[in-house]
């Protein structure tokens, strides 16, 4: 019997079908999808993850990787059938590898995102990748959803921070793709497939990643605006006068922030008046800030900001970054919400969010518009919350069609309606509206090459 089989293979430690340890691995984190399994294996090698694979393939039973299940497209949930085995790459949590001279670092995919930061500064380097959920979500799920977060202006998404990966495929052989080279063109770069792939092309079970020096004293800045178009002005003038010093450049809405002073402990933001808009952003200022007071100078001079101010210290750093990341969670006791991780160029957020305002005050106009994000890559979270009182679940349901006409104005506008998050299941209707034919059957053409009994994370992105 496959489950015996797999039982063996992970040991005494490697498996649990007990209903309360598995509840927390079997829905999302917004509680939108939910699946049901017999059982959940957790190897710790991956000869052992090559072993699941191969014992379920040639059962014909579906597998579903999971890391740290911070995803919010319910990609990592199986199915409700029973019959699909969960596979947590929690336990396959070591670093193999730290190269201080060779900017790079060998994690496992169940590496927390936190721990290989930690473990960079050990050595006096930096990793980039930060997001809200990064004390808990781990580098396997980060690079198969080919996760953005704050940094993604100055060294780019997941990845641009790959340069090798292990990877299991769907018949069990593993691929050793763990090299450290920059340069390297001796055919495909077979690891770009599996990044962003959410687990259905093979499964991710170790990365070599990129590290960089340290980028010295930073500060952090928080920018009061009257526009979003001033916040694209303000980037513009950032970029001139600071070239790639800036770090992050974040748009806050005035609700976010909003919400987040109703809903977090502790919350002291720097302006006693309301603003329709916020930026925060954090620029590398090495050992002088003066670049930086005389960009922010031009910028109220010129009518781009209405006031600013300059975190005097870490704690005031850290607490502003901690409003920042914890706007998604201020959203949940506001009820149910409509979210969409969409892009656009640039230099078309100003006019994307004056014409989605339009479409919502026309479509729903008691919903409340909480839209932030990462305005110097085009990423915007935009979020829309069930009016107070409303039904919650009707409130979803009639909300389809504001998501629709949402993606349509993201698409015309040459956008995608997935910047960080991913597809799973709650995209994945919307990606074969959204993508073209051709693109469609592209990506079809490589799932069949690669997993051709459709065995790996089946149902999701296609």
């Amino acid at each position: 019997m496959l489950f015996d089989e797999l039982k063996s293979i992970v040991g005494e430690r490697g498996w649990t079908s007990d209903a309360e340890e598995l509840e927390p691995h079997l829905t999302d984190r917004r509680g939108r999808v939910f699946g049901t399994t017999q059982i959940m294996v957790s190897p710790n090698t991956t000869a052992q993850v090559s072993e699941v694979v191969k014992a379920c393939g040639e059962a014909g039973v579906g597998i579903v990787p999971q890391g740290g299940n911070t995803g919010l497209c319910g990609g990592a949930i199986p199915d409700s059938s029973g019959n699909q085995v969960l596979l947590s790459l929690s336990r396959l949590n070591s670093i193999r590898a730290i190269d201080a001279r060779d900017f790079s670092i060998v994690a496992e995919a169940g590496c927390i995102l936190a721990t290989i930061q930690d473990a960079a500064a050990g050595v006096g380097h930096f990793y980039p990748l930060s997001l809200g959920a990064e004390g808990t979500c781990q580098i396997g799920g980060n690079l198969s959803t080919n996760a953005g977060g704050i940094n993604v202006l100055r060294y780019g998404t997941a990845r641009q921070q790959v340069l090798g990966l292990e990877v299991v495929l769907a018949d069990g052989t593993v691929w050793d793709g763990l090299r450290s080279l920059r340069k390297d063109t001796a055919g495909y770069d077979m690891k770009q497939l599996f990044i962003g792939s959410e687990g259905t092309l093979g499964i991710i079970t170790a990365a070599t990643l990129k590290l960089y020096p340290d980028p010295g004293e930073t500060a952090t800045v928080f920018v009061a605006l009257n526009s979003a178009q001033q916040a694209v002005e303000l980037l513009a003038l950032c970029r001139e006068k600071l070239a790639d010093n800036i770090q992050a450049f974040e748009l806050l809405s005035d609700r976010s922030l909003r919400f987040a002073r109703r809903h977090l402990t502790g919350v002291s933001l720097p302006f006693d008046d309301e603003h329709p808009w916020i930026v925060l952003c954090e620029i590398v200022v090495g050992e002088s800030r003066s670049a930086l007071e005389e960009m922010l100078a031009v910028a109220l001079e010129q009518d781009l900001a209405v006031d600013v101010v300059i975190a005097k210290n870490q704690a005031e750093s850290d607490q502003l970054w901690r409003v920042r990341h914890s706007i998604s969670d201020a959203q949940r006791p506001e009820g149910a919400n409509l979210k969409h991780d969409i892009s656009v160029p640039i230099g078309r957020i100003a006019e994307f969010i004056a014409e989605g305002e339009e479409l919502i005050d026309s479509m729903m106009p008691t919903a409340r518009l909480v839209a932030f994000g990462h305005v110097g890559d085009g990423n915007l979270h935009y979020n829309i919350a069930q009016p107070i009182g409303a039904d919650g679940d009707k409130f979803l349901q009639d909300g389809q069609a504001v998501t629709e006409a949402i993606y349509e104005l993201v698409t015309r506008m040459g956008g995608s309606i997935s910047a960080e998050h991913g597809i799973g299941v709650l995209k994945r209707d919307y990606l074969r509206q959204y993508r073209s034919a051709t693109e469609l059957d592209m990506m079809k053409a490589m799932k069949t090459a690669l997993d051709p009994r459709n065995i790996l994370n089946p149902g999701k992105v296609i």
